[in-house]
């Protein structure tokens, strides 16, 4: 049996199609309140809780194999991104799980202060680390997917809006990729106990997105562009009546201040490790939207 948790999220619906479509059980951890209508008919099993409650976390974690942790949180890092996944770790040395997937963020070990989500992934991963499971941690930068929507209003309104620098490089990585690499890492060999940056085959600047949208679209959209000053405006004054937004936003801040992007000899490693080659941000938004 295989674990998922965030079963109905981007990359945790990915996850359990995968392994349905091996034929091999997983069960699916997922609210009441979420979508998990698809995956019950494939063949899922559900399992409805709150990765919020400690006991929920321990039966779901019974007679499982394998556990998949891909949740993650927009309003609390403390409880869902740190402390779910420390108690996901201590069920799973609990129940001789034989290995732990844990999706975590591109630069999480790099030491950014003001943003809780990274710390939190950044102390998980040395928990698990340190736990004597084996394991695979997945670092991806940012998903394909969370960028259809964009292109979509994009294709409507014919603007595009970009915060912050655009020189800033990134390697937005396939959404399907990534849940394909999180399946293979559970067994492939040069997988075990070891930690990959997963991005796409593409290093990209942050101006070049809208002309990627252009090329689809076939009509090149008016990029306006909001400096960083203007979110840190913003959090300031969200702090005035909301101190755990403003918190959560330093992580939105800390995404738009920096770089995200994997080397090239890091992609070359994610190709042979899992025998796969990577899909650019293009070919995954024009299969999507149907250009």
């Amino acid at each position: 049996m295989h674990l998922v948790t965030g079963a109905t999220g981007q990359v945790g619906r990915r996850i359990v199609r995968l392994i349905r479509d091996r034929e091999e059980p997983v069960r699916a951890f997922v609210r009441l309140s979420a979508r998990y209508g698809e995956l019950d008919q494939r063949g899922a099993e559900i399992f409805v809780g709150e990765l919020e409650d400690t006991r929920d976390i321990q039966r779901a974690c019974r007679g499982v194999r394998v556990i998949l942790s891909t949740h993650g949180s927009t309003g609390n890092p403390q409880r869902l991104d740190y402390r779910a996944n420390i108690e996901l770790i201590d069920a799973a040395k609990d129940n001789g799980v034989e290995h732990f997937v844990f999706i975590s963020v591109l630069g999480a070990d790099r030491g950014y202060e003001d943003a809780p989500i990274f710390k939190a992934k950044r102390e998980v991963e040395k928990y698990l680390a340190a736990s004597g499971l084996n394991y695979t941690i997945l670092r991806p930068s940012g998903l394909a997917s969370e960028l259809i929507a964009s292109a979509e209003r994009c294709r409507d309104s014919g603007i595009y809006v970009l915060v912050g620098d655009p020189g800033n490089r990134t390697s937005i990585v396939s959404t399907d990729d990534l849940a394909d690499i999180a399946v293979a890492s559970m067994t492939a060999e040069g997988a075990k106990n070891r930690t990959f940056s997963v991005g796409g085959p593409d290093v990209l600047k942050r101006e070049d997105i809208p002309s990627v949208y252009g090329r689809i679209l076939d009509r090149e959209p008016v990029v306006i562009n909001v400096p960083l000053p203007v979110v840190d405006f913003v959090r300031a004054g969200v702090g005035f009546f909301d101190t755990d937004l403003q918190c959560n936003l330093g992580t939105f801040r800390t995404l738009l201040a920096n770089e995200f992007y994997c080397t090239p000899e890091e992609i070359e490693l994610l190709e042979s490790t899992f025998g796969l080659k990577l899909e650019s941000l293009e070919g995954f938004l024009r299969r999507y939207l149907g250009f």
